[in-house]
């Protein structure tokens, strides 16, 4: 089976913030003196260009710009960049266009000017409301900056996404709750609600806190669920939540449903379907920001995504969501068949760890629990 074009989309990295979060495994730099925006911009322009063979004659279909805090960018570098984008490679005229802002860089007149440079989805760095807590993730910005200016972004910006975390140190069910119902009294079309992991290369992986304990996390999983729930969210992949349908990340939906992207900036990724070769390979950037901005070529590495792979490359993506993916699916942007990998599927299945369905792909609910022994048996 020949493997077809899926959408394309654009990431694009802004590698600096004002101070590094002790949980943060991100390639994210704290800020050190003036930022070169102007010239960084014309970099992520000149490597754009090095990349637009790979778009194959597609449009750009949704653009996500993250960090870092990209909200340290004026909005006259995002409307310039924009422009540039659309002459090297076509934006969609509906096409979802995202930026990461922290409430700790928010200024109202930076809001307005982002959504006129064409930004048209913010997604604002909470992780929590409460102040201690705020404190212990490193955050630099207070309860009140955070509604401030979520509530001026859900005036101005027809898709707002709040991000919040659970499960901080010393958190309580009650604490987790309060924060999840301030987020949801602010009305975000979009959540993301997700638990704070440690991970390696982070101040929190040198300097464990003290986390909830299990049955604690798994309360406060279960009551905040039914709680989105009953506010209106539907949970449609692991930590995203929607209010409607349209409200749902397209971005993020085409990394879900394995679609390929091009990544611009200090140390961003790609995946891109190479059609006339029927390959599917990765690339990603210099990760420094001054080796980045230096170089003549500012790609770090690329490599082919093997036949062996696939399978679990695919798996990780689609079954984060929580309705699969069709079997048409599976064959159209790996080229591979169900029949192919009817061995772990019938596995799955027999460990009810997917539900039976000749022409779809979806994790049952035991499955959404156990993702990591269900991707297990689709690893070569």
């Amino acid at each position: 089976m020949s493997l077809q074009l899926p959408p394309l989309s654009l990431y694009v990295h802004i590698p600096w913030c004002v101070r590094k979060c002790p949980y943060c495994d991100f390639n994210s730099h704290a800020q050190k003196g003036d930022l070169p925006e102007k010239a960084y911009i014309q970099c992520l322009i000149a490597d754009l260009k090095e990349e637009s063979r790979l778009a194959q004659g597609r449009e750009i279909q949704s653009i996500f710009i993250g960090g870092g805090t990209p909200s340290l960018f004026s909005a006259d570098s995002f409307r310039r960049l924009l422009t540039e984008i659309d002459k090297v490679i076509p934006i969609q005229p509906e096409a979802e266009i995202t930026l990461e802002a922290n409430p700790g860089t928010f200024e109202q007149d930076k809001f307005r000017g982002y959504r006129s440079a064409g930004i048209n989805r913010l997604s604002i760095g909470i992780q929590s409301f409460d102040a201690h807590q705020l404190k212990a993730l490193g955050r630099i910005h207070s309860p009140d900056e955070a509604i401030e200016a979520a509530t001026l972004a859900r005036e101005l910006f027809p898709k707002l996404n709040l991000d919040l975390m659970h499960g901080l140190p010393g958190q309580t069910e009650a604490g987790a709750l309060q924060d999840l119902n301030r987020a949801i009294a602010l009305q975000p079309d979009h959540l993301s609600w997700y638990q704070l992991t440690i991970e390696p290369n982070t101040e929190f992986n040198v300097h464990p806190p003290v986390l909830p304990v299990d049955e604690v996390l798994w309360t406060i999983q279960e009551q905040g669920q039914e709680r989105l729930k009953q506010a209106g969210y539907t949970q449609y992949e692991i930590s995203a939540y929607a209010l409607r349908e349209s409200s749902r990340a397209q971005h993020n939906l085409n990394y879900w449903q394995f679609g390929d992207y091009i990544g611009i900036g200090a140390g961003a990724h790609g995946k891109l379907t190479l059609l006339h070769e029927q390959q599917i390979i990765r690339r990603w950037k210099q990760k420094q920001p001054k080796a980045y901005m230096q170089a003549i070529t500012r790609l770090g590495g690329h490599s082919p995504i093997s036949q062996k792979e696939l399978p679990f490359e695919f798996m990780l993506n689609v079954l984060r969501l929580h309705e699969g993916v069709s079997v048409d699916l599976l064959t159209a942007r790996t080229g591979l068949t169900s029949d192919q990998l009817s061995a772990p599927l019938s596995l799955a299945r027999q460990k009810g760890l997917m539900e039976v369905d000749a022409s779809w792909l979806r994790p049952s609910e035991k499955g959404r629990l156990f993702l990591n022994d269900l991707l297990e048996l689709f690893i070569d």
